[in-house]
């Protein structure tokens, strides 16, 4: 199926690794021209070299931390210096820090919304007049499982993703007019660097070995076994093409049947 990606433009944000990378390797040999972006310039390196070798387009890359307003303004002003428009925009940070309610601080929840959701306003902000203009865009953002079922020990997740699935909600219904569709994608438990790290701190927590605290995710997926970055890549390059321009304003697991809730 050929999902009408050349020549389209994509800025992928949290791309050096994980999920993020995952779904920019696969726009990218889909034909879309991939902006890749994070705070590691060494990682960002790493992930362009892997990319550019399956890509069918030339593979760019912006080094930004996205928990900095700064950042994010330099990163806009970068972006448009190597393009004249965007057509995809992946909003994506690395999760915040794991903890209960009572572990975390004041400034704990303030790093997270500005990652997390003030990011993600500020980019979406940036790129939707160019995308209302050419009257066609695709904002998608990769939030988790846990807005529709919370995860034990992620309360920062748990909330502001929560949040920006409402702005997503809310967003998607103002410019469907304009042919621009507005989704967001909900990982479950996938073998990523993220998760290895969630392993271990649920390990230590529970007394448990590193494998007894996969088992404890696995036991509780239908499919029996954790996800791949590649598959999750897959699905959100599915929801940036031109096959997916009447899906909007979804929220849309790729989690093996983890979440037990009809909708």
């Amino acid at each position: 199926m050929d999902l009408g990606l050349a020549n389209k433009i994509a800025l992928v944000c949290g791309s050096s690794k994980g999920l993020g990378k995952a779904t920019a390797k696969s726009l990218a040999q889909e034909g879309a021209a991939v902006i890749l972006c994070s705070s590691n310039p060494d990682n960002l390196l790493k992930a362009k070299q892997d990319i550019q070798a399956v890509a069918i387009t030339e593979v760019k890359t912006i080094s930004a931390n996205l928990s900095q307003p700064d950042d994010v303004d330099r990163l806009v002003e970068m972006l448009f210096e190597q393009c004249d428009h965007l057509d995809i925009l992946v909003n994506n940070t690395g999760g915040p820090r794991p903890g209960k309610f009572d572990e975390l601080n004041v400034g704990d929840w303030r790093e997270a919304y500005e990652a997390m959701f003030i990011s993600a306003v500020r980019l979406t902000k940036s790129v939707l007049p160019g995308m209302k203009s050419q009257r066609w865009g695709r904002i998608l953002n990769i939030t988790s499982i846990a807005v529709k079922q919370p995860v034990e020990n992620l309360v920062l997740s748990n909330s502001i993703r929560a949040g920006i699935t409402g702005f997503a909600r809310t967003l998607a219904n103002e410019v469907a007019p304009f042919g621009i569709t507005v989704n967001n994608i909900l990982p479950g438990f996938t073998r990523t660097e993220r998760l290895v790290s969630l392993a271990e701190d649920t390990a230590r927590r529970n007394g448990i070995s590193v494998d007894e605290a996969y088992q404890t995710w696995t036991k509780d997926i239908p499919m029996d076994r954790l996800g791949e970055p590649e598959e999750f890549g897959n699905v959100v390059t599915f929801l940036a093409s031109e096959k997916a321009s009447y899906v909007t304003g979804t929220s849309i697991t790729v989690d093996g049947g983890w979440v037990r809730s009809l909708i």
